[in-house]
């Protein structure tokens, strides 16, 4: 979540006037992500988050992320409901942007999570693969494997500016995945953004997930690689088997990982994490001037890819 579009009173109460919501009480900008403009709106009637959508999000895609999150709250998974205005459409403009508004859901994310805290969240990524089962919407990856080597490209000149050396490593990790990358492991919807500041907690049970704007088809162990990466390493950089191992023994409560995906995780999750390097390199100069927003560190993303080159401790062997 971020904000890069700001939004007057006048827009705001036009925007509203459309939705059987209320009239606002209060209307601020919400700081965290990199994403989408997002802000938290009070009204006389509830609480809600209208997201204008920008940068890396298709208007295309729209109708799936959408769909997706109306179908997983059917389902009763505790994601945020998207609010149809008057003539029933989800999918709203401000600002000559596309814009939803999405019901509040309460709870808290934390920064340093538990190992309890894990074990919870593995539960809500099993129970969100469970409860996509069926939704019959299709989105492939855009940030996937096939797409991270012609995304690298025009960054090279900024990965050897961070890192002297570093752009013939990345390379090295692209020649790999070229060579290794699973293909067959069983495919559903994940969330492919599963950051801990993604997850909210209530008593410290898993709460809900939100941000679904990644959401997409995909290997579902893929989602894991992508979970541990942001939530099993210290903020030194190294790795938390405990944690991780929590992780997957919460995601096994709601669906149990085959011997195929176990083996394929290592690999998954050293993918995941040059994803997530390459985003953040590729932002890292980009944000906007006087955008409510900090652009995240791609280092702290390359300091996990070193460390999956030397392979995760025990993370091949976890029971």
């Amino acid at each position: 979540m971020a904000v890069y579009t700001d939004i007057t009173d006048q827009e705001l109460e036009t925007f509203l006037g459309e939705f059987d919501v209320g009239a606002a009480v209060t209307f601020k900008g919400i700081a965290e992500g990199v994403e989408n403009s997002n802000f938290m709106v009070e009204t006389t009637v509830g609480r809600y988050i209208l997201t204008v959508y920008e940068r890396r999000v298709d208007a295309a895609d729209l109708p799936f992320f959408l769909g997706l999150m109306q179908w997983l709250a059917s389902r009763g998974y505790p994601s945020a409901t998207p609010i149809a205005d008057r003539s029933g459409a989800l999918l709203k403009s401000l600002r000559g942007k596309p814009a939803a508004l999405v019901a509040f859901l309460p709870g808290l994310s934390v920064r340093r999570p538990t190992v309890a805290q894990c074990r919870e969240a593995g539960e809500g990524l099993g129970w969100l693969h469970q409860a996509a089962e069926g939704f019959d919407g299709r989105r492939s990856n855009s940030l996937g494997q096939a797409a991270w080597a012609p995304f690298f490209a025009p960054l090279e000149d900024a990965a050897e500016a961070l890192k002297p050396g570093l752009a013939a490593t990345i390379k090295g990790d692209l020649a790999l995945f070229a060579r290794r990358w699973p293909r067959d492991l069983p495919k559903g919807i994940v969330h492919a953004d599963y950051f801990p500041d993604n997850v909210f907690f209530l008593e410290g049970r898993f709460g809900a997930a939100i941000d679904f704007y990644f959401a997409a088809w995909d290997q579902l162990a893929y989602d894991i690689g992508a979970a541990v990466n942001a939530w099993c390493f210290e903020a030194d950089g190294s790795f938390n088997l405990t944690r991780a191992q929590a992780f997957l023994e919460g995601y096994e409560r709601r669906r149990v990982l085959s011997a195929a995906e176990r083996a394929g995780l290592p690999i998954l999750a050293h993918g995941a994490a040059l994803r997530f390097f390459l985003t953040r390199l590729n932002d890292w100069d980009a944000t906007p001037a006087g955008a409510l927003v900090r652009p995240k560190d791609p280092m702290e993303y390359e300091r996990k890819l070193a460390v999956h080159r030397e392979g995760l401790p025990g993370f091949g062997s976890w029971s």
